[in-house]
Protein backbone atom coordinates (compact mmCIF):
# COMPACT_ATOMS: atom_id res chain seq x y z
CA UNK A 1 0.00 0.00 0.00
CA UNK A 2 1.03 3.62 -0.50
CA UNK A 3 1.78 5.20 2.87
CA UNK A 4 1.09 8.65 4.27
CA UNK A 5 4.23 8.75 6.37
CA UNK A 6 7.37 6.76 7.03
CA UNK A 7 9.12 6.22 10.33
CA UNK A 8 12.72 5.05 10.41
CA UNK A 9 14.24 3.88 13.69
CA UNK A 10 12.32 1.37 15.76
CA UNK A 11 13.62 1.52 19.30
CA UNK A 12 10.98 1.99 21.98
CA UNK A 13 10.05 5.58 21.05
CA UNK A 14 10.02 4.86 17.31
CA UNK A 15 7.84 1.78 17.56
CA UNK A 16 5.35 3.50 19.81
CA UNK A 17 5.09 6.66 17.73
CA UNK A 18 4.63 4.60 14.56
CA UNK A 19 1.78 2.72 16.23
CA UNK A 20 0.35 6.02 17.46
CA UNK A 21 0.20 7.35 13.89
CA UNK A 22 -1.30 4.11 12.57
CA UNK A 23 -3.94 4.08 15.31
CA UNK A 24 -5.04 7.57 14.17
CA UNK A 25 -5.75 6.22 10.69
CA UNK A 26 -2.52 7.17 8.92
CA UNK A 27 -0.91 4.55 6.71
CA UNK A 28 2.59 4.07 8.07
CA UNK A 29 5.67 2.43 6.61
CA UNK A 30 8.41 1.55 9.10
CA UNK A 31 12.09 0.81 8.52
CA UNK A 32 15.13 0.00 10.60
CA UNK A 33 18.68 -1.25 10.17
CA UNK A 34 17.68 -4.38 12.10
CA UNK A 35 14.95 -6.41 10.29
CA UNK A 36 13.88 -8.02 13.57
CA UNK A 37 12.63 -4.67 14.90
CA UNK A 38 10.63 -4.14 11.70
CA UNK A 39 9.01 -7.54 12.19
CA UNK A 40 8.25 -6.72 15.82
CA UNK A 41 6.55 -3.43 14.88
CA UNK A 42 4.45 -5.15 12.20
CA UNK A 43 3.45 -7.86 14.68
CA UNK A 44 2.45 -5.28 17.29
CA UNK A 45 0.36 -3.41 14.70
CA UNK A 46 -1.48 -6.61 13.86
CA UNK A 47 -2.03 -7.54 17.52
CA UNK A 48 -3.22 -4.04 18.45
CA UNK A 49 -6.09 -4.06 15.95
CA UNK A 50 -4.71 -4.68 12.47
CA UNK A 51 -3.41 -1.13 12.28
CA UNK A 52 -2.41 0.19 8.82
CA UNK A 53 1.32 -0.30 9.29
CA UNK A 54 3.71 -2.14 6.99
CA UNK A 55 7.41 -2.91 7.19
CA UNK A 56 10.09 -2.36 4.60
CA UNK A 57 13.24 -4.37 4.03
CA UNK A 58 15.55 -1.65 2.70
CA UNK A 59 15.80 2.12 2.45
CA UNK A 60 14.97 2.41 -1.26
CA UNK A 61 11.84 0.31 -0.84
CA UNK A 62 10.95 2.28 2.31
CA UNK A 63 11.07 5.61 0.44
CA UNK A 64 9.31 4.21 -2.66
CA UNK A 65 6.25 3.26 -0.60
CA UNK A 66 5.61 6.85 0.52
CA UNK A 67 3.23 9.19 -1.27
CA UNK A 68 4.68 12.48 -2.53
CA UNK A 69 5.70 14.83 -1.11
CA UNK A 70 7.25 12.24 1.18
CA UNK A 71 7.15 12.69 4.94
CA UNK A 72 9.76 10.74 6.89
CA UNK A 73 10.22 10.81 10.67
CA UNK A 74 13.48 9.44 12.01
CA UNK A 75 13.91 8.36 15.62
CA UNK A 76 17.48 7.19 16.08
CA UNK A 77 20.21 8.05 18.58
CA UNK A 78 21.31 11.66 18.40
CA UNK A 79 24.59 12.51 16.73
CA UNK A 80 26.30 10.40 14.09
CA UNK A 81 23.39 7.96 13.75
CA UNK A 82 21.17 10.83 12.59
CA UNK A 83 23.70 11.91 9.96
CA UNK A 84 24.09 8.32 8.76
CA UNK A 85 20.32 7.84 8.50
CA UNK A 86 19.85 11.12 6.63
CA UNK A 87 22.59 10.09 4.19
CA UNK A 88 20.81 6.78 3.51
CA UNK A 89 17.43 8.45 2.96
CA UNK A 90 18.69 11.43 0.95
CA UNK A 91 19.77 9.19 -1.95
CA UNK A 92 16.14 8.52 -2.77
CA UNK A 93 14.35 11.69 -1.62
CA UNK A 94 13.42 14.60 -3.89
CA UNK A 95 12.91 18.34 -3.59
CA UNK A 96 9.83 19.11 -1.51
CA UNK A 97 10.11 15.98 0.66
CA UNK A 98 10.36 16.38 4.45
CA UNK A 99 12.63 14.73 7.01
CA UNK A 100 11.65 15.13 10.65
CA UNK A 101 14.24 14.29 13.32
CA UNK A 102 12.38 13.46 16.52
CA UNK A 103 15.42 12.86 18.75
CA UNK A 104 16.95 14.96 21.52
CA UNK A 105 19.48 16.67 19.29
CA UNK A 106 21.86 19.57 19.90
CA UNK A 107 20.24 22.44 18.00
CA UNK A 108 23.44 23.42 16.18
CA UNK A 109 23.41 19.99 14.51
CA UNK A 110 19.87 20.65 13.36
CA UNK A 111 20.86 24.00 11.88
CA UNK A 112 23.73 22.34 10.00
CA UNK A 113 21.55 19.53 8.63
CA UNK A 114 18.87 21.97 7.53
CA UNK A 115 21.45 23.96 5.56
CA UNK A 116 22.90 20.83 3.97
CA UNK A 117 19.53 19.41 2.91
CA UNK A 118 18.31 22.77 1.64
CA UNK A 119 20.81 22.46 -1.23
CA UNK A 120 18.78 19.54 -2.62
CA UNK A 121 15.40 21.08 -1.80
CA UNK A 122 14.62 18.60 0.99
CA UNK A 123 13.04 20.21 4.04
CA UNK A 124 14.40 19.38 7.48
CA UNK A 125 12.48 19.69 10.75
CA UNK A 126 13.94 19.16 14.21
CA UNK A 127 11.12 18.11 16.52
CA UNK A 128 11.23 17.68 20.27
CA UNK A 129 9.08 14.83 21.56
CA UNK A 130 8.24 14.55 25.25
CA UNK A 131 6.21 11.96 27.07
CA UNK A 132 8.38 8.88 27.12
CA UNK A 133 7.19 5.48 25.94
CA UNK A 134 3.59 6.01 27.06
CA UNK A 135 3.38 9.45 25.51
CA UNK A 136 4.81 8.31 22.19
CA UNK A 137 2.12 5.64 21.94
CA UNK A 138 -0.88 7.54 23.23
CA UNK A 139 -0.13 11.22 22.72
CA UNK A 140 3.11 13.15 23.36
CA UNK A 141 3.92 16.83 23.42
CA UNK A 142 5.45 17.74 20.06
CA UNK A 143 7.73 20.73 19.43
CA UNK A 144 8.59 21.02 15.71
CA UNK A 145 10.91 23.67 14.31
CA UNK A 146 11.73 24.10 10.61
CA UNK A 147 10.47 25.69 7.38
CA UNK A 148 6.82 26.69 7.62
CA UNK A 149 6.05 24.89 4.36
CA UNK A 150 7.42 21.68 5.85
CA UNK A 151 5.40 22.14 9.04
CA UNK A 152 2.22 22.57 7.01
CA UNK A 153 2.89 19.20 5.35
CA UNK A 154 3.29 17.35 8.67
CA UNK A 155 0.77 19.33 10.74
CA UNK A 156 -2.24 17.06 10.06
CA UNK A 157 -0.29 14.08 11.39
CA UNK A 158 1.18 15.86 14.41
CA UNK A 159 -2.09 17.44 15.47
CA UNK A 160 -3.89 14.10 15.46
CA UNK A 161 -1.10 12.20 17.22
CA UNK A 162 -0.25 14.71 19.95
CA UNK A 163 -1.73 14.78 23.42
CA UNK A 164 -4.69 17.07 23.87
CA UNK A 165 -5.19 19.76 26.48
CA UNK A 166 -8.24 21.89 27.19
CA UNK A 167 -7.41 24.18 24.27
CA UNK A 168 -6.32 21.74 21.59
CA UNK A 169 -3.48 19.43 20.57
CA UNK A 170 -0.15 19.80 22.36
CA UNK A 171 1.63 20.45 19.10
CA UNK A 172 2.20 23.61 17.10
CA UNK A 173 4.71 25.50 15.04
CA UNK A 174 7.59 26.60 17.28
CA UNK A 175 9.68 28.44 14.70
CA UNK A 176 12.55 28.00 12.20
CA UNK A 177 15.03 25.13 12.15
CA UNK A 178 16.67 24.55 15.53
CA UNK A 179 13.93 26.18 17.59
CA UNK A 180 12.01 22.96 18.22
CA UNK A 181 15.10 21.17 19.52
CA UNK A 182 15.98 24.21 21.62
CA UNK A 183 12.57 24.39 23.27
CA UNK A 184 12.71 20.65 23.99
CA UNK A 185 16.22 21.03 25.43
CA UNK A 186 15.04 23.72 27.84
CA UNK A 187 11.95 21.62 28.62
CA UNK A 188 14.39 18.92 29.77
CA UNK A 189 16.35 21.44 31.82
CA UNK A 190 13.14 22.44 33.61
CA UNK A 191 12.44 18.72 34.04
CA UNK A 192 15.83 18.33 35.77
CA UNK A 193 14.89 21.16 38.12
CA UNK A 194 11.43 19.76 38.86
CA UNK A 195 12.81 16.32 39.66
CA UNK A 196 15.50 17.71 41.95
CA UNK A 197 12.99 19.93 43.79
CA UNK A 198 10.70 16.96 44.40
CA UNK A 199 13.68 14.88 45.50
CA UNK A 200 14.69 17.51 48.04
CA UNK A 201 11.17 17.70 49.46
CA UNK A 202 11.18 13.89 49.73
CA UNK A 203 14.53 14.08 51.55
CA UNK A 204 13.18 16.57 54.08
CA UNK A 205 10.14 14.37 54.65
CA UNK A 206 12.11 11.19 55.28
CA UNK A 207 15.17 12.67 57.03
CA UNK A 208 13.70 15.42 59.20
CA UNK A 209 10.04 14.38 59.56
CA UNK A 210 10.94 10.65 59.59
CA UNK A 211 7.98 9.75 57.35
CA UNK A 212 7.60 6.33 55.77
CA UNK A 213 7.16 5.72 52.06
CA UNK A 214 3.42 5.04 52.28
CA UNK A 215 2.89 8.21 54.31
CA UNK A 216 4.82 10.24 51.76
CA UNK A 217 2.90 8.60 48.91
CA UNK A 218 -0.36 9.74 50.51
CA UNK A 219 0.95 13.29 50.84
CA UNK A 220 2.06 13.46 47.20
CA UNK A 221 -1.34 12.05 46.21
CA UNK A 222 -3.04 14.83 48.14
CA UNK A 223 -0.79 17.47 46.59
CA UNK A 224 -1.51 16.14 43.12
CA UNK A 225 -5.15 17.00 43.70
CA UNK A 226 -4.33 20.66 44.25
CA UNK A 227 -2.12 23.44 42.91
CA UNK A 228 0.87 21.09 42.54
CA UNK A 229 -0.98 18.77 40.15
CA UNK A 230 1.55 17.46 37.66
CA UNK A 231 2.86 14.28 36.11
CA UNK A 232 6.03 14.15 38.22
CA UNK A 233 4.12 14.48 41.50
CA UNK A 234 1.71 11.78 40.29
CA UNK A 235 4.43 9.27 39.50
CA UNK A 236 6.34 10.11 42.70
CA UNK A 237 3.36 8.88 44.69
CA UNK A 238 3.24 5.66 42.67
CA UNK A 239 6.99 5.11 43.04
CA UNK A 240 6.93 5.57 46.82
CA UNK A 241 4.02 3.16 47.19
CA UNK A 242 5.53 0.34 45.08
CA UNK A 243 6.53 -2.74 47.09
CA UNK A 244 9.70 -4.61 46.17
CA UNK A 245 8.85 -7.72 44.17
CA UNK A 246 12.38 -9.17 44.19
CA UNK A 247 12.80 -9.53 47.95
CA UNK A 248 9.16 -9.34 48.98
CA UNK A 249 10.21 -6.87 51.67
CA UNK A 250 10.00 -3.10 51.78
CA UNK A 251 9.70 -0.69 48.87
CA UNK A 252 11.56 -0.62 45.56
CA UNK A 253 12.74 2.97 46.05
CA UNK A 254 14.81 2.00 49.08
CA UNK A 255 16.78 -0.56 47.06
CA UNK A 256 17.68 1.86 44.24
CA UNK A 257 21.26 3.13 44.29
CA UNK A 258 21.40 6.90 44.81
CA UNK A 259 23.29 7.60 41.61
CA UNK A 260 21.49 9.51 38.84
CA UNK A 261 22.18 9.07 35.14
CA UNK A 262 21.61 11.63 32.40
CA UNK A 263 21.69 11.99 28.63
CA UNK A 264 23.08 15.51 28.32
CA UNK A 265 20.14 17.84 27.68
CA UNK A 266 20.35 19.31 31.19
CA UNK A 267 24.02 20.08 30.65
CA UNK A 268 23.22 21.71 27.31
CA UNK A 269 20.57 23.87 29.00
CA UNK A 270 23.03 25.13 31.60
CA UNK A 271 25.64 25.75 28.90
CA UNK A 272 23.09 27.73 26.92
CA UNK A 273 22.06 29.72 29.99
CA UNK A 274 25.70 30.76 30.39
CA UNK A 275 26.06 31.47 26.67
CA UNK A 276 22.95 33.71 26.72
CA UNK A 277 23.86 35.38 30.06
CA UNK A 278 20.69 34.10 31.75
CA UNK A 279 20.71 33.12 35.42
CA UNK A 280 19.40 29.56 35.89
CA UNK A 281 20.43 28.48 39.40
CA UNK A 282 17.63 25.94 39.89
CA UNK A 283 18.48 24.08 36.71
CA UNK A 284 22.23 24.40 37.33
CA UNK A 285 21.94 23.10 40.90
CA UNK A 286 19.92 20.12 39.71
CA UNK A 287 22.72 19.30 37.28
CA UNK A 288 25.31 19.68 40.04
CA UNK A 289 23.25 17.35 42.23
CA UNK A 290 23.45 14.67 39.55
CA UNK A 291 27.20 15.13 39.27
CA UNK A 292 27.61 14.73 43.03
CA UNK A 293 25.31 11.70 43.08
CA UNK A 294 27.56 10.01 40.51
CA UNK A 295 30.50 10.17 42.94
CA UNK A 296 29.04 7.49 45.20
CA UNK A 297 32.38 6.01 46.27
CA UNK A 298 33.70 9.43 47.25
CA UNK A 299 30.52 10.21 49.19
CA UNK A 300 30.81 6.95 51.11
CA UNK A 301 34.35 7.89 52.06
CA UNK A 302 33.34 11.46 52.93
CA UNK A 303 30.55 10.19 55.18
CA UNK A 304 33.20 8.70 57.47
CA UNK A 305 35.25 11.90 57.88
CA UNK A 306 32.88 14.85 57.36
CA UNK A 307 30.34 15.75 60.01
CA UNK A 308 26.97 17.40 59.77
CA UNK A 309 24.85 18.93 62.54
CA UNK A 310 23.27 16.57 65.06
CA UNK A 311 20.10 18.51 65.65
CA UNK A 312 17.14 17.41 67.72
CA UNK A 313 13.57 18.63 67.65
CA UNK A 314 14.24 20.37 70.96
CA UNK A 315 16.95 22.49 69.34
CA UNK A 316 15.10 23.18 66.07
CA UNK A 317 11.43 22.38 66.62
CA UNK A 318 9.66 20.98 63.58
CA UNK A 319 5.91 20.45 63.61
CA UNK A 320 4.74 17.89 61.06
CA UNK A 321 1.58 19.67 59.90
CA UNK A 322 3.27 23.06 59.57
CA UNK A 323 6.29 21.62 57.79
CA UNK A 324 4.15 19.73 55.26
CA UNK A 325 2.19 22.90 54.50
CA UNK A 326 5.47 24.80 54.16
CA UNK A 327 6.93 22.13 51.86
CA UNK A 328 3.91 22.34 49.58
CA UNK A 329 4.23 26.12 49.36
CA UNK A 330 8.00 26.02 48.91
CA UNK A 331 7.78 23.44 46.14
CA UNK A 332 5.21 25.51 44.25
CA UNK A 333 7.19 28.75 44.51
CA UNK A 334 10.46 27.06 43.57
CA UNK A 335 8.83 25.44 40.52
CA UNK A 336 7.66 28.86 39.33
CA UNK A 337 11.25 30.10 39.51
CA UNK A 338 12.48 27.07 37.57
CA UNK A 339 9.98 27.74 34.77
CA UNK A 340 10.91 31.43 34.83
CA UNK A 341 14.56 30.54 34.28
CA UNK A 342 13.71 28.17 31.43
CA UNK A 343 11.54 30.72 29.68
CA UNK A 344 14.31 33.29 30.08
CA UNK A 345 16.75 31.02 28.26
CA UNK A 346 14.32 30.41 25.39
CA UNK A 347 13.53 34.11 25.09
CA UNK A 348 17.21 35.09 24.97
CA UNK A 349 18.07 32.58 22.24
CA UNK A 350 14.93 33.38 20.27
CA UNK A 351 15.90 37.05 20.29
CA UNK A 352 19.48 36.28 19.29
CA UNK A 353 18.42 33.93 16.48
CA UNK A 354 15.34 35.93 15.35
CA UNK A 355 13.14 32.87 15.85
CA UNK A 356 10.16 34.78 17.28
CA UNK A 357 9.23 31.86 19.55
CA UNK A 358 5.85 32.37 21.25
CA UNK A 359 6.46 31.58 24.92
CA UNK A 360 2.76 31.36 25.71
CA UNK A 361 2.48 28.74 22.98
CA UNK A 362 5.40 26.81 24.51
CA UNK A 363 3.52 26.66 27.81
CA UNK A 364 0.44 25.43 25.94
CA UNK A 365 2.42 22.67 24.19
CA UNK A 366 3.65 21.45 27.58
CA UNK A 367 0.21 21.17 29.21
CA UNK A 368 -0.36 17.59 28.03
CA UNK A 369 1.64 14.52 27.14
CA UNK A 370 5.04 15.74 28.31
CA UNK A 371 7.02 15.01 31.45
CA UNK A 372 6.66 18.54 32.89
CA UNK A 373 2.92 18.83 32.27
CA UNK A 374 1.37 20.61 35.22
CA UNK A 375 -1.66 22.64 36.24
CA UNK A 376 0.75 25.55 36.81
CA UNK A 377 1.32 25.81 33.05
CA UNK A 378 -2.15 27.26 32.50
CA UNK A 379 -1.24 30.21 34.73
CA UNK A 380 2.06 30.58 32.89
CA UNK A 381 0.31 30.44 29.52
CA UNK A 382 -2.17 33.09 30.64
CA UNK A 383 0.59 35.35 31.99
CA UNK A 384 2.55 35.22 28.73
CA UNK A 385 -0.63 35.73 26.71
CA UNK A 386 -1.39 38.88 28.72
CA UNK A 387 2.05 40.26 27.98
CA UNK A 388 4.01 38.60 25.18
CA UNK A 389 7.03 40.76 26.03
CA UNK A 390 7.02 39.91 29.75
CA UNK A 391 10.76 39.80 30.65
CA UNK A 392 10.25 37.32 33.49
CA UNK A 393 7.32 35.29 34.81
CA UNK A 394 7.90 36.77 38.27
CA UNK A 395 6.85 40.18 36.90
CA UNK A 396 3.32 38.98 36.15
CA UNK A 397 1.08 40.37 38.93
CA UNK A 398 -0.83 37.11 39.43
CA UNK A 399 2.26 34.91 39.60
CA UNK A 400 4.16 37.46 41.69
CA UNK A 401 1.32 37.50 44.20
CA UNK A 402 1.34 33.71 44.51
CA UNK A 403 5.09 33.53 45.04
CA UNK A 404 5.04 36.38 47.56
CA UNK A 405 2.35 34.58 49.57
CA UNK A 406 4.51 31.48 49.82
CA UNK A 407 7.86 33.15 50.48
CA UNK A 408 7.73 32.89 54.28
CA UNK A 409 6.98 29.15 54.15
CA UNK A 410 9.71 28.70 51.56
CA UNK A 411 12.24 30.40 53.84
CA UNK A 412 11.24 28.25 56.82
CA UNK A 413 11.85 25.08 54.81
CA UNK A 414 15.32 26.18 53.70
CA UNK A 415 16.29 27.37 57.20
CA UNK A 416 15.21 24.09 58.80
CA UNK A 417 16.95 22.04 56.09
CA UNK A 418 20.20 23.96 56.64
CA UNK A 419 19.89 23.52 60.40
CA UNK A 420 19.49 19.76 60.06
CA UNK A 421 22.18 19.45 57.39
CA UNK A 422 19.85 18.31 54.60
CA UNK A 423 21.05 19.59 51.23
CA UNK A 424 18.43 21.56 49.29
CA UNK A 425 20.41 23.11 46.41
CA UNK A 426 17.43 23.55 44.08
CA UNK A 427 15.01 24.87 46.71
CA UNK A 428 17.76 27.23 47.92
CA UNK A 429 18.80 28.12 44.38
CA UNK A 430 15.25 29.10 43.51
CA UNK A 431 14.96 31.15 46.69
CA UNK A 432 18.26 32.92 46.03
CA UNK A 433 17.08 33.63 42.47
CA UNK A 434 13.86 35.14 43.86
CA UNK A 435 15.73 37.19 46.47
CA UNK A 436 18.25 38.49 43.94
CA UNK A 437 15.64 39.33 41.33
CA UNK A 438 13.31 41.17 43.73
CA UNK A 439 16.00 43.54 45.03
CA UNK A 440 16.51 46.96 43.49
CA UNK A 441 20.07 47.02 44.81
CA UNK A 442 22.65 44.21 44.80
CA UNK A 443 26.28 44.07 45.99
CA UNK A 444 27.38 44.09 42.35
CA UNK A 445 28.58 47.66 42.92
CA UNK A 446 31.40 46.28 45.08
CA UNK A 447 32.21 43.58 42.52
CA UNK A 448 32.45 46.20 39.78
CA UNK A 449 34.63 48.36 42.01
CA UNK A 450 36.98 45.40 42.50
CA UNK A 451 37.11 44.87 38.73
CA UNK A 452 38.01 48.49 38.21
CA UNK A 453 40.61 48.35 40.99
CA UNK A 454 42.60 45.39 39.67
CA UNK A 455 41.85 45.60 35.95
CA UNK A 456 40.72 49.10 35.08
CA UNK A 457 37.40 47.72 33.85
CA UNK A 458 35.56 50.99 34.64
CA UNK A 459 32.12 51.46 36.17
CA UNK A 460 28.91 53.43 35.78
CA UNK A 461 27.60 55.80 38.43
CA UNK A 462 24.19 56.26 40.04
CA UNK A 463 24.34 60.05 39.96
CA UNK A 464 25.39 60.77 36.37
CA UNK A 465 25.68 59.21 32.93
CA UNK A 466 28.89 57.92 31.42
CA UNK A 467 31.72 55.44 32.07
CA UNK A 468 34.27 56.15 34.81
CA UNK A 469 37.55 54.90 36.25
CA UNK A 470 38.92 55.66 39.71
CA UNK A 471 42.55 56.08 40.73
CA UNK A 472 42.01 53.95 43.81
CA UNK A 473 45.57 54.33 45.13
CA UNK A 474 48.67 56.31 44.27
CA UNK A 475 49.83 53.28 42.28
CA UNK A 476 46.91 53.57 39.85
CA UNK A 477 47.67 55.53 36.70
CA UNK A 478 45.58 56.94 33.89
CA UNK A 479 44.09 54.31 31.55
CA UNK A 480 43.39 56.73 28.71
CA UNK A 481 40.07 56.48 26.90
CA UNK A 482 37.85 54.71 29.46
CA UNK A 483 35.21 53.90 26.86
CA UNK A 484 37.64 51.48 25.19
CA UNK A 485 37.75 49.41 28.39
CA UNK A 486 34.17 48.26 27.80
CA UNK A 487 35.11 46.57 24.53
CA UNK A 488 34.88 42.80 24.58
CA UNK A 489 32.44 42.53 27.48
CA UNK A 490 29.59 40.06 27.15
Amino acid sequence: MSCDVGLYGLAVMGQNFALNMASRGFRVCVGNRSPSKVELAVTRAREEGNLPLIGSSDVEDFVRRLIKPRRVIILVQAGKAVDDTIALLARYLEAGDVIVDGGNEWFHNTLRRARELELSGVHFVGMGISGGEEGARNGPSLMPGGPRVAYDLIEPILSKCAARANDGPCSGYVGPAGSGNYVKMVHNGIEYGDMQLIGEVYDVMRTILKLGNDEMANIFDEWNGGELECYLIEITSKILRKRDDLTGEGHVVDYILDRTGMKGTGRWTVQEAAERSVAAPTIASSLDARYISARKDERLRASTVLRGPEMTNAEIPVHRGQMLDDLESALYAAKVCSYAQGHGIIRACSDDMNWNVNLSECARLWKGGCIIRAALLQKIQDALARDAKLPNLLLDPVIAGEVNERAAAWRRVVVVAVGYGVATPALSGSLNYFDSYRRASLPANLTQAQRDFFGGHTYERTDRDGVFHCAWTDAHKSIGDVSERKAGEI
